[in-house]
């Protein structure tokens, strides 16, 4: 992007030093583009994050974000969403 935009520069305006420049522009402008596109993501994660541990457990507790469930507890909140699920199918998954 940046060798075509110099390129195109060059030859439309017949100047080595506007080509240089602006070009140095282009690279600013993607690198700060690039940069907040990053940001943005990684705000959007930490929010979606911080909405999924937050969120209250059945007996009205909050854990905190450092303890992790263990795989049963896990595997009972993911089957509680499915009540139409018999035992068997829930231990075939197993």
């Amino acid at each position: 992007v940046l060798c075509s935009n110099a390129l195109i520069v060059y030859v439309a305006l017949d100047s080595l030093r506007l080509a240089v420049v602006m070009t140095l522009a282009c690279s600013l402008l993607l690198q700060a583009c690039y940069f907040g596109s990053v940001l943005f993501l990684i705000w959007q994660s930490s929010r979606a994050r911080g909405t999924r541990l937050s969120r209250q457990h059945v007996d009205g507790s909050r854990k905190a974000w450092y303890q992790s469930c263990d795989s049963d507890q896990l595997r009972n909140e993911i089957f509680s969403c499915v009540p139409a699920w018999s035992n068997a199918q829930h231990a075939l998954l197993l």
